[in-house]
């Protein structure tokens, strides 16, 4: 289901429009979106961007430009989630508050990486399949791992340099 209060860029492509879940959100031009992939309101994917099928990109998600987004990836926006309130109330909107994430341009997120909230993930970043992000990481950083650590650096950072516009 795409809701009307999406708003969709120039030439983006939804493989399958019947089997996703899109509110509030915007994606930009030339972006694609996989099968199963559900991105909340108040979440931002840039232009020419892949987000693949089953990822959950959840409100206060922020996407740049030219990030590809594996299979089945999982984004948080609260640090200490809880279903009911101190009275065993269900909880609302009014009882938590969105915590923002954001990655930057150029960075590749594997399969099943889980990304907890608060998180950058810095320019040309590469995340690691699995890899559960509980810390900032650095442009150009390799993570893997649970938690995710730095392995390595990625060595072909040009590219990226051009899909963001501006100098490394």
């Amino acid at each position: 289901m795409i809701v009307a209060s999406v708003v969709l860029g120039e030439g983006v492509v939804i493989h399958h429009p019947d089997l996703v879940n899109l509110y509030g959100c915007t994606i930009g031009d030339g972006s694609r979106v996989g099968t199963f992939v559900e991105i909340q309101k108040n979440a931002a994917i840039g232009r020419n961007c892949k987000i693949s099928s089953h990822s959950f990109v959840c409100e206060g998600v922020t996407i740049e430009d030219g990030v590809f987004v594996g299979h089945g990836v999982m984004f948080t926006n609260d640090i200490h989630p809880r279903a009911v309130a101190a009275d065993g109330a269900l909880q609302t909107e009014a009882d938590w508050t969105v915590v923002p994430t954001l990655v930057r341009a150029g960075a590749s997120i594997g399969s099943n990486a889980t990304i907890l909230a608060g998180i950058t993930i810095g320019m040309g970043a590469l995340v690691g399949a699995g890899a559960v992000v509980t810390r900032d990481v650095p442009d150009y950083a390799i993570v893997a791992g649970v938690p995710a650590v730095v392995t390595g650096r990625v060595k072909d950072a040009p590219p990226v340099a051009r899909v963001a516009g501006g100098a490394r």
